[in-house]
């Protein structure tokens, strides 16, 4: 039998050697020592996994901020929104001080086409990093 844990093989000949020395009644307290011991090895080495795997994702995650979930650009555009709405008073009165109707209007027009062209495209500098794939794909 080859071992790849050179620990694990040694707590196997020990198990066996004792239970060679101690005889047949002790047969099940031996093998569940010797699988308790092996199952916290088990654990070491998924927990090793897992905290590798979920240290590669952060790392992938921070290399590519372009990369949002669906409530972070839910809660961005819903920012967005509310910021350009709180703005749109001042700068409609700035509007109709300057030029009365026609001023409001270009406005509310300058206003309404922000905010489309931030929900349909995003900035300028940010639509080559938005990425269109799936959250589920690695």
């Amino acid at each position: 039998m080859e071992a790849r844990d050179p620990e694990l093989k040694k707590e196997l000949d020990a198990t066996l050697h004792a239970r060679r020395e101690l005889g047949e009644e002790y047969d099940s307290a031996l093998v569940e020592s010797f699988l308790e011991k092996v199952e916290e090895r088990l654990d070491t080495t998924v927990d090793r996994r897992v905290r590798r795997q979920l240290a590669e994702q952060r790392t992938s995650a921070a290399r590519s901020p372009g990369r949002q979930r669906s409530a972070d650009s839910f809660g961005e555009r819903f920012g967005f929104g509310i910021i350009t709405m709180v703005l749109a008073i001042p700068l409609s009165a700035i509007g109709v001080a300057n030029a009365d109707l026609p001023g409001l209007v270009v406005t509310w027009l300058g206003i309404v086409g922000v905010n489309v062209a931030h929900a349909a495209h995003g900035w300028p500098w940010q639509r080559g990093s938005r990425s269109t794939g799936s959250d589920w794909e690695g």
